[in-house]
């Protein structure tokens, strides 16, 4: 894991606990960019003429990832472009059960297009709430993120899988930006419907990326409407075939940004997201043990069984501004200040951020 570190130029510096915001560029990527920009220096339109062809290599990359046949795997410039590309495509007498305070790209596009809401508030029984209002028989369509944002609260998959074998109408759209990257995750086996990511934080792909992952019997649900020829996925006298997820991409695609996204999940495949998922539970265990007894977590996480890296403790603008004299990178959010730990933090930082709490 020290040489893993090596890679990461901050870490030298800084405690950095703020992947939650952005995640690292890492040495070995930054070469592969390098050599990418000066191929195209050098060649030119004859080397961006080969991209469609790494394009495709790259929804291989993905889909073998995360389990998912590569047709139905999207490439996006962020989750917030493929979420819209999707919702204009959904009919609006669909019914949507949404999370109170969850992130606004997830929540701001079915809002701003006027569906049929429901909200529900994010607390420690979380799920028995959820199945409650889906219990009720009126929604349709269950949208939120499997981490969330401002403190970390992670959704139970197994819950989703009880869920969706309970009501099998249910759409479950998830927004897996802080998830993804985390933890072994097998989406033909999961309950969700169609789950994406921007790519910059704990995938580590920089930004400018992103992915949506697509079941193929939740696409009758959807009469999507975006088109373009810049995706090159098919010409216009073969619209007729057009699938899809080519009218997820209907511009142009960077070589680079997606160049970097495939070399990224290649980083993290040879890293192995098992090792880097029992990682994530070691930091993700200590760091709320040790903050629990610092009383420093609101209630709604304490009483979770499961929780992710990412943590909102109640601090003040004096506590932020020691941290950053510290060194320790991390973020104000909501009331408190986020810190979020990824694969290539350690025990000992912890630690260390914990001492630096208990200063006076």
């Amino acid at each position: 894991m020290e040489a893993l570190r090596k890679k990461f130029p901050v870490l030298q510096q800084n405690i950095y606990a703020n992947t939650a915001a952005t995640g690292l560029l890492s040495e070995d990527l930054l070469e592969w960019r390098q050599e990418h920009d000066l191929d195209y220096l050098i060649g030119g339109s004859m080397m961006k003429m080969n991209s469609n062809k790494m394009h495709s290599q790259t929804r291989k990359v993905v889909g073998r990832f995360f389990n998912c046949p590569s047709d139905n795997v999207a490439l996006v410039p962020s989750f917030t472009i493929g979420l819209n590309l999707l919702l204009e495509g959904l009919d609006k007498k669909e019914k949507v059960l949404l999370l109170q305070g969850d992130y606004p790209s997830l929540n701001w596009p079915f809002e701003s297009r006027n569906f049929d809401i429901e909200f529900i508030d994010i607390t420690h029984n979380l799920e028995e709430l959820i199945y409650d209002k889906i219990k009720e028989g009126s929604i349709t369509v269950l949208a939120l993120s499997i981490i969330q944002w401002l403190n970390g609260v992670k959704i139970d998959l197994e819950f989703l899988n009880k869920l969706k074998n309970d009501f099998p109408h249910l759409m479950i759209i998830a927004d897996g930006t802080q998830f993804l990257g985390t933890s072994n995750f097998d989406f033909s086996s999961s309950a969700i419907d169609i789950i994406g990511a921007s790519a910059y934080k704990w995938l580590l792909a920089g930004f400018g990326n992103g992915l949506l992952l697509i079941k193929e019997d939740i696409k009758q649900r959807f009469n999507l409407q975006s088109n373009g020829y810049g995706s090159g996925r098919n010409s216009k006298e073969f619209e007729h075939k057009r699938t899809f997820c080519k009218h997820l991409e209907p511009g142009h695609l960077d070589s680079l940004n997606f160049g970097s996204l495939e070399f990224s999940l290649d980083f993290l495949s040879r890293i192995g997201m098992k090792s880097i998922d029992a990682k994530m539970k070691e930091l993700s265990n200590k760091a709320k043990g040790l903050f629990t007894d610092l009383n420093v977590l609101e209630d709604n996480v304490i009483k979770r069984n499961e929780h992710s890296t990412i943590f909102n403790i109640k601090a003040d603008q004096t506590i932020f501004d020691r941290l950053l004299q510290e060194n320790v990178v991390c973020s104000q959010r909501g009331d408190g200040i986020r810190l979020s730990f990824h694969f290539y933090n350690t025990v000992d930082e912890i630690y260390r951020i914990v001492e630096i709490l208990k200063k006076d």
